[in-house]
C-alpha cells in the first residue's frame, strides 16, 4: 500500500471513539431533539420521581440530559455521565440556561463506572444502552453503584420479538448509525439484567414515532446510507411494512420500554 493510498483510507477505530465521533458534533442537536426532549417515558418518570425522596440519581448515558433535566426540580443532585465531552458540555450549558444548578457532569464509559459502591439512590439511562460495547458490564456496573433498596430505570427502543422483524430494525438502525450495537428484546433485557443481579419490577411499552427527515438529520447519516435504508424501507415484506407502519417519506414506528429493575 502507498503512502498516498493509506492516508485515504484512515486506520478504523474503536466502538467508543466511533460512538464519542458520531455523537460529539451533534451534541447540540440532541439537546434540541423533540424526540428526546419530550415523551410519555419522561413524563412517566416525573410521575415517579415525585414524592419518592430520591437524593442522588444517576443520568447514564446522558446524552443531550432529558433526563437529567427532567430529575433536577425533584431530586437533590443529578449527575449526568456520559462517554462524549461534547455533550457534557451541552448538558452544561443547557442546565445553566435552565437555571438548574445540582446537576453535576462526569465523562466515561458505562462499563466502568468511577463511583463508589451503593452511592445513588436510582440509576436511570435512556436511549444509550443500544451503543454500549457490553451491556452485561454496564448492567454490572449500574447495580453496583445503586443503593440495596434504590431503582434501576431503562428507557430504549426494543427489538420486536419476531425474528424478521428483529434483522429489519437492527439493519436500518446500524446503517443510519455505525456506533449502533443492538437494540435488545424484552426478554434479552431481563435475562442479562438478571445476570447482573437486578430484578425485573414494572414495564411499559409504548411505540415510537421516527419522522425520517430529522432522524437522519440529527446523526448525518451519508446519503448513500440514508438511501441504503429507503431502499431496505420500500423492499420490505408487507409484514414487515404494517408492522413498522413505514410511511410514503419513510416516517417508521419503533418499540420502545420503560423497564423498571430493583436490586436483587
Amino acid at each position: 500500500m502507498t503512502a498516498s493510498s493509506a492516508a485515504s483510507h484512515p486506520a478504523p477505530q474503536g466502538h467508543e471513539g466511533l460512538v464519542s465521533a458520531h455523537f460529539s458534533p451533534q451534541a447540540q442537536a440532541y439537546v434540541a431533539s423533540e424526540v428526546h426532549a419530550k415523551g410519555a417515558d419522561l413524563t412517566d418518570l416525573a410521575a415517579r420521581l415525585s414524592g419518592a425522596g430520591v437524593d442522588r440519581l444517576l443520568d447514564l448515558g446522558c446524552g443531550g440530559g432529558h433526563v437529567s433535566f427532567t430529575a433536577a426540580p425533584l431530586v437533590r443532585h443529578v449527575m449526568a455521565y456520559d462517554l462524549s465531552s461534547s455533550m457534557l458540555q451541552a448538558v452544561v450549558d443547557e442546565a445553566q440556561g435552565r437555571g438548574l444548578d445540582n446537576i453535576a457532569t462526569e465523562q466515561g464509559r458505562a462499563e466502568d463506572l468511577p463511583f463508589a459502591d451503593a452511592s445513588f439512590d436510582w440509576v436511570v439511562s435512556r436511549y444509550s444502552a443500544h451503543h454500549w460495547h457490553d451491556l452485561g458490564a454496564g448492567l454490572r456496573q449500574a447495580r453496583r453503584v445503586v443503593k440495596p433498596q434504590g431503582k434501576v430505570i431503562f428507557m430504549d427502543v426494543v427489538a420486536p420479538p419476531h425474528p424478521l422483524f428483529d434483522t429489519f430494525v437492527q439493519s436500518i438502525e446500524l446503517l443510519r448509525d455505525t456506533s449502533h450495537v443492538r437494540d435488545y428484546s424484552v426478554p434479552e433485557w431481563v435475562s442479562a439484567a438478571e445476570k447482573a443481579g437486578l430484578v425485573l419490577e414494572g414495564m411499559e411499552t409504548r411505540r415510537l414515532r421516527l419522522e425520517f427527515a430529522s432522524w437522519i438529520a440529527r446523526m448525518r447519516t451519508p446519503p448513500v446510507l440514508a438511501d441504503a435504508i429507503r431502499a431496505l424501507e420500500e423492499g420490505a415484506p408487507k409484514e414487515v411494512r404494517a408492522y413498522f407502519e413505514i410511511e410514503p417519506d419513510g416516517t417508521f414506528t419503533l418499540d420502545t420500554a420503560t423497564l423498571v429493575f430493583r436490586p436483587l
